[in-house]
C-alpha cells in the first residue's frame, strides 16, 4: 500500500514533565499558546520527557494518551532536542492534539532505548493522569520504531494503536499482537534502515492474522517522519482505536 501524505491541521502547548495538576494550571500560563520549558525528572523512571495536554481538557474527562519515542539524534540530557521532530515538533509550533502527548527523552545518545525505564513512566502518568487505559497509544520514528515494536510486543494488552516509522523488529514474535491495530511507515529509498525491516514485521503480522496497514513512500529515504506526523488521517486513525477489555 503506497500513500503519499500531506498538510497536517493545527495543533498547541507543550510542557516537559512531571505533572502537577496541568489539567486545572494550565489556564494560568502566561498565553495559552506559549510554550512552557520546564525540565524535570520523573522520579520513578528516572526519565526527562514532554508533556502536552490538550487545552480544552476538564478535571473529570479521561483522554486518550499518545507515547512517541524519538530517534537516536535526539537522545542526552538536553530536552529541546526532542522537539526536533514528530509531535514535539507540531506542539512548539503551536499546533493541537486531541490527546495527551507524552514525549520522553533517551537518557543515551548512543544505546537503546531502555523499554523498562520507559514502560515505568508511562505507569507513573497513567496514575497522576486522567489516561483513558483503554486508548493508549504507542508510536516512535527509527531507534525509537524499534523500542516501539518492543514495547508492544512485550505488552500486548497495553496498546490499543501501535505506529512504527522506519523502524523494524523481531518478526517471530510478531504474532504476540495480532490484536493491535498497526500503522507501518517507511522510506523506500532509507539508507539508514532498510525498508525490508518494515516488511519482515509486516509480512509476519499478515501471516499471523493482525491488523496491519503499511505505507511505503516511494522517493522518502530516512525521513518517512515528516510526511507521516504531518497526516491528519493518522490521528483520526489513531482515535478511532481502543482496547474493548480496557480499563475505564
Amino acid at each position: 500500500m503506497i500513500q503519499t501524505k500531506k498538510s497536517l491541521g493545527g495543533y498547541g502547548l507543550i510542557a516537559p514533565v512531571f505533572v502537577i495538576s496541568l489539567l486545572t494550571s494550565h489556564s494560568s500560563t502566561k498565553a495559552q499558546d506559549q510554550t512552557v520549558h520546564i525540565q524535570k525528572k520523573s522520579a520513578v523512571a528516572g526519565l526527562n520527557y514532554l508533556l502536552y495536554v490538550p487545552e480544552d481538557a476538564t478535571p473529570n474527562e479521561r483522554l486518550p494518551l499518545l507515547l512517541f519515542l524519538h530517534g537516536g539524534g535526539e537522545g542526552g540530557n538536553d530536552i529541546e532536542k526532542v522537539k526536533t521532530h514528530g509531535p514535539p515538533k507540531l506542539i512548539a509550533a503551536g499546533k493541537k492534539f486531541p490527546f495527551i502527548v507524552v514525549s520522553p527523552q533517551n537518557p543515551s545518545e548512543t544505546q537503546f532505548w531502555d523499554d523498562q525505564q520507559v514502560l515505568r513512566l508511562l505507569n507513573e502518568l497513567e496514575t497522576s493522569l486522567p489516561v483513558d487505559r483503554s486508548r493508549v497509544y504507542l508510536t516512535g520514528l527509527s531507534r525509537g520504531a524499534f523500542a516501539a515494536w518492543r514495547l508492544a510486543i512485550q505488552n500486548p494488552d497495553r496498546f490499543a494503536a501501535l505506529v512504527p516509522i522506519c523502524g523494524g523488529g523481531y518478526a517471530p514474535y510478531a504474532k504476540r499482537i495480532t490484536e493491535i491495530p498497526v500503522w507501518v511507515f517507511h522510506g523506500q529509498k532509507d539508507n539508514v534502515i532498510p525498508v525490508v525491516e518494515s516488511e519482515r514485521m509486516v509480512k509476519a503480522l499478515e501471516a499471523a492474522g493482525g491488523e496491519v496497514k503499511f505505507t511505503v513512500y516511494p522517493d522518502a529515504k530516512h525521513d518517512a517522519w515528516s510526511e507521516t506526523y504531518d497526516n491528519p488521517e493518522l490521528y483520526h486513525w489513531l482515535m478511532q482505536q481502543s482496547r474493548s477489555r480496557g480499563e475505564p
